[in-house]
């Protein structure tokens, strides 16, 4: 019985290095992308949101009325409107009250009634929103009509104090949100009920994504119902009903697409020195040599004295030392690399910094080196 078992076990070993073997040395289908993750409906889309509005209820961290009189007259229309006058001239010193800035994305297909987040931003010298309530504000659209009305406490996500010149804060105090702090008072019209047809935006100008895009809508629902404007929109014939719309929209936007590889490109960020290149880069066989060079300036101060019984005056003049030194740099011979991990190690050689690769990768694309688009942000 003992031999039966360890027999059965030396199999299950054997089978499990097998399998973990072909597993290894398969490599795991790649998943494809869906229609939805490539494209959006044109005119499906979200809205921007603004209004003006004040925060009330503070502990005397509002705006300094005196260097923020927009507040003040806020206020003062505010009041008017609920029926208080103020008497002219009067100098209102309010420190719990704040004018803010309220933004908020109106999604796609937003009726009346349903509610929406905001952003509530100071735009005075408040030194802090916590705690406050914001007043109903009027949040408008590009076109100026009304689309929501905000109002409701907001929620800061920070904490600060301060007492006898000394300050702690914790992130940030002048914004906030408000979760379901507007109501929408007015829809915004989409194209998806009119015409017979609807176009789909691809994010990305490629023809090879517009065309499988068009190949598999027209496998799936019959051909003819997708076409290709350009390589970055596709014209899709639409059911006659809503609700045959709406099923056919969830068909193909789940339909799978074979997604051809990316133009080679590489990003370089010139503020933080940060480079991103994606997997389709190449390197062509070449030299490098990259020195660096300070240029290092000090100024001396000289005093002049005047000679005795003279009518002369000190004059303080500065004498000034520049001294330029270059490192020599080593010429570096790089060779071709096919794929992204060939170009990291062939640029990891160079031993140079970030900011010096922006400079290098340049040149690079200059000699014809580098098989790339170079983009700076």
């Amino acid at each position: 019985m003992k031999n039966t078992l360890d027999k059965l076990l030396r199999q299950a070993i054997v089978v499990a290095t097998v399998v973990a073997g072909i597993a290894l040395w398969w490599p795991a289908s790649a998943q494809a992308l869906r229609i939805k993750e490539v494209a959006s409906v044109q005119g499906v889309r979200s809205n921007q949101l603004v209004g003006y509005g004040l925060v009330v209820g503070l502990d005397g961290t509002g705006d300094q009325t005196t260097q923020t009189p927009f507040t003040t007259q806020s206020i003062a229309a505010m009041l008017q409107q609920m029926g208080v006058t103020i008497p002219p001239g009067t100098n209102m010193q309010l420190r719990n009250v704040a004018a803010v800035m309220v933004t908020a994305q109106l999604p796609p297909f937003a009726q009346p009634g349903q509610t929406i987040d905001v952003n509530v931003s100071s735009m005075g010298n408040a030194k802090s929103l916590r705690g406050g309530t914001l007043i109903a504000t009027p949040l408008k659209g590009a076109d100026g009509q009304i689309y929501a009305l905000a109002q409701g406490n907001v929620v800061v996500g920070g904490a600060g104090a301060a007492q006898g010149g000394s300050k702690v804060q914790i992130n940030h105090l002048s914004a906030g949100r408000i979760p379901a702090g507007a109501t929408v008072e007015r829809s915004v019209p989409t194209p998806l009920q009119h015409g017979d047809h609807i176009q789909l935006d691809l994010m990305a100008d490629d023809f090879s994504t517009a065309h499988q895009v068009v190949l598999a809508i027209n496998r799936a629902k019959g051909e003819g119902v997708a076409e290709a404007l350009n390589g970055r929109a596709v014209r899709v014939r639409m059911p006659a009903g809503l609700t045959e719309r709406v099923a056919f929209l969830a068909d193909i936007e789940n339909l799978p697409i074979d997604r051809a590889a990316p133009a080679a490109k590489v990003v370089l960020n010139a503020r933080t020195g940060s480079i991103v290149m994606n997997q389709s880069v190449t390197l062509g066989a070449c030299a490098v040599a990259h020195g660096n060079l300070s240029v290092s300036i000090s100024s001396t101060p000289v005093i002049s004295q005047p000679g005795p019984l003279s009518a002369g005056q000190t004059v303080v003049a500065e004498r000034a030392d520049i001294q330029i030194s270059q490192q020599a740099g080593t010429l570096v011979q790089m060779p071709a690399g096919t794929q992204l991990s060939e170009v990291v190690k062939a640029l990891n050689a160079l031993g140079a910094t970030p900011q010096d690769l922006l400079a290098i990768l340049q040149a690079m694309k200059a000699a014809g080196a580098l098989q790339a688009e170079l983009e700076v942000i």
